[in-house]
């Protein structure tokens, strides 16, 4: 790879790492063409972009966006590296998870370390845990759904109440 080509890679990593808020870090080493190419149509089902590239420029990338923020990160590169960038906290994990249930012969991808909003996470015992991780719109449901409860329970209340008023006036 010449100088410019580094460089280049480089540029669209940073501009990666820019763009998204979320990325995860897997290893992808034992898993065969055929299967990285089923991955990456997962992937690209999802909204989620995954990018392979040498754990050098991927640090570099990362040192020249703001070294601190993903000193936690560089530690787990090594070994054959594949990037994947999601809108999403948790939905690279629900890919890795799905992926390795589906072809049982296999514990790759691994998750090497996931960046999630600004938190760090290492090791492939996290996984489980980023599966479980809420969106912005599952917390957004949520909280609607604790809003309107008491509203629900005070009309079903006000209602029961016209009610009982209404059938003492129709008794009378």
């Amino acid at each position: 790879m010449t100088p410019a080509q580094k460089n280049e890679v480089i540029e669209m990593l940073k501009e990666k790492f820019s763009q998204y808020n979320n990325f995860y870090i897997t290893d992808t080493e034992s898993l065969t063409v055929a299967q990285v190419a089923k991955l990456r149509r997962h992937c690209f089902d999802k909204n989620v972009e995954m990018k392979v590239a040498k754990n050098t420029l991927i640090k570099k990338a990362l040192e020249s966006l703001d070294a601190e923020k993903y000193a936690g990160i560089y530690e787990s590169l090594n070994n054959v590296t594949a990037l994947m960038f999601s809108e999403s906290p948790k939905e690279p994990a629900l890919i890795i998870s799905s992926f390795r249930k589906e072809n049982k012969k296999t514990e790759r991808p691994t998750l090497k370390a996931a960046f999630i909003g600004g938190d760090v996470f290492t090791g492939d015992n996290q996984l489980a845990a980023l599966t479980q991780i809420k969106t912005k719109n599952e917390l957004i449901g949520e909280v609607i759904g604790l809003l309107q409860s008491p509203a629900k329970r005070v009309l079903a209340a006000l209602l029961h109440h016209h009610e009982k008023q209404a059938e003492g006036a129709v008794a009378e």
